[in-house]
C-alpha cells in the first residue's frame, strides 16, 4: 500500500438503536495505538477506561502478559489491507462493554492540503461515560425525557441540566484532530479537551 494512502473507515457502536457512527479518514499505516486516540476524540469518550481491539490473528490492547493481550503500540495497522472490505471490532470500558464495529470502507489517496485523521461526518452525539453500556444508556435517555421518572432529576443534574442525544459538532472533533495530531507524540490528556467539543449532546 502506497505511503501517501488513507484508509476510509466508518465506526459504529454496537447495540444502539437509532446508531451512532462516525466516518473517519485515518493514515494507512495508522498502528492499533494511534488508531485508538483518533477514535476517542471522533466518538466523544474521555479515554478513562481500558480498550481492546479483536481482530481475527487475536486480541491488541495495552500490554498485559496475563489475559495473553498482544501489545498493540507494536501491532502493524493491518486492518484492512485492501480495497475489499474489512471489519474489526475495539472494546471501550471492558465492563460497559462499549463495543465499536470499525468497517474499512475504501483506501484513498491522501488529498492536497488534508490533515488526518479527520472526520467527514456521523449522526448522533457519544453517549456518558459510566452510565452502563448500551442498555444502561437506554435506561439514562429513558429517565431523562420523562418528567414522571424517578431518576428525571438527579441524571439531568449528574449530566448538567440537558443531554441532546442527536447532537453532533464533527467542526469541532476536526479542530481537535487537526490541533492535537494523532501522528506525533501527544499525551493522551492532550488528545481530549471537553465534551461539547467531541460530540457529547450537552
Amino acid at each position: 500500500m502506497p505511503a501517501d494512502s488513507v484508509r476510509q473507515i466508518k465506526v459504529t457502536l454496537a447495540d444502539i438503536h437509532p446508531p451512532i457512527w462516525r466516518r473517519l479518514q485515518v493514515p494507512a499505516d495508522l498502528r492499533l495505538a494511534r488508531l485508538h486516540l483518533a477514535i476517542q476524540p471522533a466518538t466523544g469518550w474521555e479515554n478513562h477506561h481500558m480498550h481492546l481491539f479483536t481482530l481475527p490473528a487475536g486480541d491488541d490492547g495495552l500490554r498485559d502478559s496475563e489475559p495473553g493481550h498482544r501489545d498493540e503500540r507494536k501491532a502493524p495497522a493491518g486492518y484492512g489491507r485492501s480495497h475489499r472490505r474489512r471489519h474489526v471490532s475495539c472494546t471501550y470500558d471492558v465492563g460497559d462493554d462499549w463495543v465499536h464495529h470499525i468497517e474499512v470502507e475504501k483506501v484513498l489517496s491522501t488529498a492536497p492540503g488534508a490533515t488526518y485523521p479527520r472526520c467527514l461526518t456521523g449522526r448522533r452525539a457519544c453517549p456518558p461515560e459510566d452510565r452502563g453500556g448500551p442498555w444502561g444508556y437506554a435506561d439514562f435517555l429513558a429517565a431523562i425525557t420523562d418528567p414522571q421518572h424517578e431518576q428525571h432529576e438527579e441524571l439531568l443534574d449528574w449530566i448538567g441540566g440537558t443531554f441532546d442525544p442527536d447532537r453532533l459538532t464533527t467542526d469541532a472533533i476536526n479542530q481537535h484532530l487537526t490541533a492535537r495530531a494523532i501522528g506525533g507524540t501527544c499525551a493522551v490528556q492532550q488528545l481530549l479537551c471537553g465534551t461539547e467539543q467531541l460530540g457529547y449532546g450537552v
